[in-house]
């Protein structure tokens, strides 16, 4: 019984911190990624290979990479160029931002 119970309170407790991550407004989301477009395209299909495509990516990871440049937890790379672009998100502006960019749909490109 006492393995059942700290087995149900384990389940309860990760599904409670998923949700926190994943509390954005889409629309919200869609207002403020103005600024994201000029690298990730307008609905995070990047049109240059070397910015990643957000269009389609899990909204917990969005959010927590958006996090990690703005605190700079991430280092390296394109940290640089884009710790000035997310210094200033609040909590909810990199939730809503994550839970835009996770609705769009990915684009395949085909090679020319």
């Amino acid at each position: 019984m006492k393995a059942t119970y700290l087995t149900l309170v384990a389940i309860l407790s990760v599904g409670l911190a998923s949700s926190a991550l994943a509390a954005g407004n889409a629309e919200a989301g869609k207002t403020k990624s103005a600024t994201c477009a000029a690298c990730h395209g307008v609905d995070g299909n990047s049109i240059a290979a070397m910015y990643p495509n957000l269009a389609g990516q899990h909204a917990q990871y969005l959010e927590s990479a958006i996090k990690a440049y703005r605190d700079g937890q991430r280092s390296g790379g394109m940290s640089a160029l884009m710790k000035p672009m997310v210094a200033k998100l609040s909590d909810q502006d990199a939730a809503d931002l994550a839970a835009y960019f996770s609705q769009q749909t990915l684009k395949c490109h085909s090679e020319p």
